[in-house]
């Protein structure tokens, strides 16, 4: 016998709908970010553009549990959300940062516009892919994080080739099946992850308000915490498989 069909939601009333509709508004307000931080990049007032590129990543963060909260996607149907998402993240967190890496005189000059085009290539490629989030909530490949490949980029200042080497490197990374730690929905160590994020955030904020100009601690607990975000994963595995 055929089990009987759930019964019909009821109909969004016009305060859900609107409330519905105010998420989608607050995740496109990272688009106007995205400008404002890419009119400071043009100035070269760095600090500034990644301080709007920082409350941009405020605003990615908190607008996903909103939207789940207020059932977003069954109320406004018509309006897709992971779209919007996927439009508004590659600005902020690949073309304005693709603009500050190319523009910023930290690369080879020859090196820096090739380096730029494939750096928004190869992201538009990967935000297509199906297949970039594992089913545990790893990010595959490098996860087009340009915005933090930009920071680290102003933070350590390193030569010319180097850099130059270093955005090439990531480029490839992009499309190389590893896993990178999603920090907040990997279960495994969330809590852990968490305050790491935490700890990371508020010494980024320092960063940012220092111009780049603080003490060799900040810069090693800064890198350690994208060490520990990019090899986690392949460390624990490494560590069951001599265990067993």
């Amino acid at each position: 016998m055929t089990p009987p069909l759930p019964p019909p939601s009821p109909p969004a009333s016009r305060t859900q709908r609107i409330a519905a509709f105010s998420v989608h508004l607050l995740t496109a307000v990272g688009a106007g970010l995205a400008l404002l931080s890419l009119l400071e990049a043009v100035r070269q007032h760095w600090a500034a553009m990644f301080g709007w590129l920082g409350v941009a990543l405020l605003v990615d963060a908190v607008d996903g549990p909103l939207a789940r909260r207020l059932h977003v996607e069954r109320v406004q149907p018509d309006w897709s959300g992971d779209v919007l998402d996927l439009v508004v993240d590659f600005v902020t967190y690949v073309f304005v940062p693709a603009y500050a890496i190319t523009a910023s005189g930290l690369l080879m000059p020859i090196a820096a516009p090739v380096l730029g085009v494939g750096i928004v290539m190869s992201s538009a490629l990967y935000f297509a892919d199906r297949r970039m989030k594992t089913a545990d909530n790893h990010f595959r490949g490098f996860p087009a994080l340009w915005n933090a490949a930009a920071f680290y980029l102003f933070l350590l200042h390193p030569p010319a080739i180097a850099a130059s080497l270093g955005i090439a490197a990531l480029i490839v990374l992009t499309f190389v099946p590893f896993n990178v730690l999603h920090p907040v929905r990997v279960a495994r160590l969330r809590r852990f992850n968490l305050v790491l994020i935490a700890v990371w955030a508020v010494l980024a904020v320092y960063v940012i308000m220092r111009h780049f100009d603080v003490a060799a601690p900040v810069t090693i607990t800064l890198c350690a915490i994208a060490l520990y975000i990019g090899c986690a994963d392949a460390a624990i595995r490494l560590y069951q498989r001599v265990r067993q």
